[in-house]
This record gives C-alpha cells, sequence and structure tokens, in this order.
C-alpha cells in the first residue's frame, strides 16, 4: 500500500482524536469521519495483506460549517479516490451488477436442490408453489432432508504404497502396506459411528469400529467398540497420517508392533475449570488388549488413564502437555505390566501463513514396570521428533527413537529417520526417508523408503 496513503490516515484519525473536544459541536459529523476512517483503513489493510476489497462509492462529503471538520472530510475524499485508484490497478475494475429477473433462475437452483434430496417437484409447480415454506408439523418422507443421509454414510478411501530399499536385503522392495476404508455417519440425534477397515500384506481386518455419545450428561463422550487407545500424542493417529513411515519405536516395543488398539470402552471429559490457563482433558478407557509386551499374547483387561493440557502461549504457539499410565495383568503367565509417560508437543503456526509455514516439536518419554515370575524389570524409551513445514508443499523432519526391550534378554535399540514430503495436493503426498538403526544384539542396518499416500472422500488424512 501507498506509504504517503497511510501517513495521511494515521494524521487523520490523531486529529480526529486528539480535536474531539474541541469540535464537540458537531458530533454527528466527527462519528461520520470516523466512521468512514475505520472504513478506509480497512481497505488499506485488505490491499496491503494482498486481498480485493469490494469497491467503494465515491461521493462528496457535505459541509458541516466547521472548517477543521470540513478540511478533513475533504482530505478523506481525495485519499478515498487515491485508495480506489489502486484497488483499480491491482484488482481491476469490476462492472457493477444490473438488476435482473432471476426467478427463473432461482426456481431452477431450488428444483436442482430438490431433486438432489429426492424430492423432485412435479411440472405442474409454479415459482410461487416451489417457494412455499413447508409446515414443519407436515410428516417428512425417509428420503426428505432430515432422512437422506440415513442409508449413505460418508465414505472415504486411502492408499499407501511404499518402495524399499535395504541394505543386505533383497526382494520385498515393493509393498501395498495398506489401503483402508473409512465409514462414517451419524445414526440418530444421540450417536454416531465410525468403521475403519484395511487391507495389507498381512490380509483384511477392522483397524477400528465403534460407536459414540458425545451428548452425555456432565460432558462426558462415550466410545464403544474397538479403537485405538489414547496413549501420548501419536499412537492415535492412523498409520497414513503419521509424520514418518513408521510408528515410534517405543510404542512397537512397549505396546504392540501397530499401536495400542482394542475393544472396549472409553470415557472422555474436559474439566470445567482451568489451571494457568491451560484447558484440561481426561480420558478412562477398559479394552481387552491386543498387546504381546504388555500380556504375554493373552486377551487380558488393560486398563488406561490420560490426563491432557492444551496452553495456547501466543497467537502462533500453544503447547500440549500429556500424562499416561496403563496397565494390565495376565495371571496365567505370572505377568504384570504398568506403564506410565510422558509427552510434550509444541507448534509453532503464525495465523497470516498457517497453512505454509508451521514447526512441530514432539519428545515423549516411558517407563515400563514388569513382574513376571517373581522378576522385576524396568524398561525405558522415549523418541524426539521435529516436523517443520517449509512452504506449502514441503515439509523437512525427522524423528530419533531410543528403546529398551521391553522384557526378557536386555538389549537396547535406537534409530534415526530423516524425512522429506512433498504435499502434492490435500489428496496427495509423496515422501522419501531414510533409516539408521541399531541394535547393540544385531548391529546396525540402513533403509531409503518412497511412500505415496492418496487419499479419496471427506475424510482424507485423518489426525487426532
Amino acid at each position: 500500500m501507498n506509504f504517503r496513503a497511510r501517513t495521511a490516515f494515521l494524521a487523520v484519525g490523531c486529529c480526529l482524536g486528539v480535536g474531539s473536544r474541541a469540535w464537540g459541536q458537531t458530533p454527528a459529523s466527527l462519528d461520520s469521519l470516523r466512521h468512514r476512517l475505520a472504513a478506509e483503513s480497512a481497505r488499506i489493510d485488505s490491499l496491503e495483506n494482498g486481498f480485493c476489497p469490494a469497491a467503494a462509492r465515491l461521493t462528496l462529503s457535505k459541509p458541516s460549517g466547521n472548517a477543521r471538520v470540513d478540511s478533513l472530510a475533504a482530505t478523506l475524499d481525495r485519499l478515498n479516490r487515491r485508495v480506489e485508484e489502486i484497488r483499480s490497478a491491482r484488482c481491476g475494475r469490476q462492472p457493477q451488477a444490473q438488476p435482473a429477473d432471476s426467478t427463473d433462475d432461482l426456481a431452477a437452483l431450488r428444483a436442482a436442490a430438490e431433486e438432489a434430496a429426492g424430492q423432485t417437484p412435479s411440472p405442474s409447480d409454479t415459482p410461487d408453489t416451489a417457494q412455499k415454506v413447508p409446515n414443519e408439523s407436515e410428516p417428512r418422507t425417509a428420503g426428505g432432508p432430515r432422512g437422506a443421509n440415513l442409508l449413505n454414510p460418508e465414505i472415504s478411501a486411502t492408499g499407501d504404497i511404499r518402495l524399499v530399499a535395504e541394505e543386505g536385503v533383497r526382494g520385498n522392495n515393493a509393498l501395498a502396506h495398506e489401503f483402508e476404508f473409512a465409514f462414517q455417519s451419524a445414526l440418530d440425534p444421540y450417536s454416531s459411528t465410525k468403521i475403519f477397515l484395511s487391507a495389507g500384506e498381512d490380509g483384511v481386518g477392522v483397524e477400528e469400529g465403534y460407536i459414540y455419545y458425545a451428548g452425555l450428561p456432565g460432558h462426558l463422550r462415550l466410545d464403544l467398540g474397538k479403537f485405538r487407545q489414547q496413549v501420548g500424542d501419536l499412537n492415535r493417529w492412523h498409520a497414513h497420517a503419521l509424520p514418518e513411515t513408521q510408528y515410534p519405536l517405543v510404542y512397537q516395543r512397549f505396546l504392540a508392533p501397530d499401536g495400542l488398539a482394542g475393544v472396549g470402552l472409553s470415557l472422555y471429559t474436559n474439566l470445567p475449570f482451568s489451571i494457568g490457563g491451560a484447558t484440561h482433558e481426561v480420558w478412562f478407557q477398559t479394552t481387552a488388549g491386543e498387546s504381546d509386551p504388555l500380556l504375554a499374547g493373552s486377551r487380558q483387561l488393560l486398563f488406561l488413564g490420560r490426563l491432557q493440557n492444551f496452553l495456547q502461549l501466543n497467537r502462533s504457539t500453544y503447547a500440549q502437555i500429556g500424562f499416561t499410565g496403563l496397565g494390565g495383568n495376565n495371571d496365567g503367565a505370572g505377568l504384570r505390566s504398568r506403564v506410565v509417560g510422558a509427552d510434550f508437543r509444541l507448534t509453532y503456526r503464525p495465523p497470516n501463513a498457517g497453512t505454509r509455514r508451521d514447526i512441530t516439536f514432539r519428545a515423549e518419554g516411558y517407563r515400563l514396570h514388569a513382574n513376571e515370575l517373581g522378576t522385576t524389570t524396568n524398561r525405558y524409551g522415549t523418541f524426539l521428533d521435529l516436523q517443520a513445514r517449509t512452504s506449502q508443499r514441503w515439509i523437512l523432519g525427522g524423528r530419533y527413537d531410543y528403546v529398551e526391550a521391553a522384557r526378557g534378554l536386555a538389549d537396547t535399540e535406537w534409530r534415526i529417520t530423516p524425512a522429506i514430503t512433498w504435499w502434492q495436493s490435500e489428496f496427495v503426498y509423496l515422501r522419501l526417508e531414510g533409516e539408521h538403526h541399531h541394535t547393540e544384539l544385531e548391529g546396525s542396518r540402513n533403509r531409503l523408503t518412497f511412500q505415496a499416500v492418496w487419499a479419496m472422500g471427506p475424510h482424507k488424512h485423518e489426525t487426532y
């Protein structure tokens, strides 16, 4: 925006603020000038941010009888013309809409909408009858707007293909890692459902499938079915939405190779008070766990509790701090397992560049306490993850993992995975990821993975 125009507007604003007492005899004129000043300032802000504000009417101010007020009004008139010239040069002149009879167009749009909803009007309907407001007391058929989606859930599909080159390994270089099909729908005014089917190299299975009630007393939400459990920041995410190609090592070694999931129920609420300006969320879950590290292959009950705290530090930065505890017993194997963990996430995302710039740092640490046949062990694991979006298309990132063996012979392993991701669009992204993996017992190996993920439907790369 022109610097002189901005300076002039600031000067006019100062004059209106400082001289308001001296011109108290013309309050109506001053209010009008202040209103015009605010409108023109908003137009300048819009131009500076790359937008095209609507055209303004170029009219001359009427004399008020006060010399100073009339002088400032004349200055505003000139600057208004100058802003309009800049807007026209930058955005092009837009022809004014001419009044026209739009009855036919409205009738056509209305007929198309009714046909899509299953209520095609008869040929005898006139524009007047088509525009009739329906009587809410009249019964509606299942094909009407209220029931139009009862038998049509929202359907999404995702493909995840990987090309792998691993040091010292031949074969298995191309993997159809996963094809996921998601079905989501509001069942009635009280409950909704989500079902995720997964097909991959190991066959077809149900990744998640649950019904949930979100409007229970006390702001409670109840989930019932099979779901990924609320451990840390990433266990809830599906594999195709992860910032890297695999789940962190501590998830794989302490919980399950693809993270922790189970069949059971979950209760969630947000606490009605705030400490330090934070928002506090709580989960309690019990499931028939699918975790060999925790339950030695048995489908016994696992109990989980989680406290998550969200803090908005400023307009650009927010933090998330969580604490998780879970455990279960396999009495047949003489095994008792307990896991405690803490996680931290810090995200910087400027409001004026939210889709082009952001940085997210994650850190999580866990301790697995196990007592097996009288032998007690404490094992530890952690990971650090950094993701930096440098533009709307490119994301640079990497993760460091460290974990000890969950049970049995002591062994440690660590992994470094740098990655670069190109978002072709919101429907497709491509990723190139390197991996250096080292264990004390087996030594080191290197791998290079190219990942292609594409999605269709209303729920694409869904994160939680």
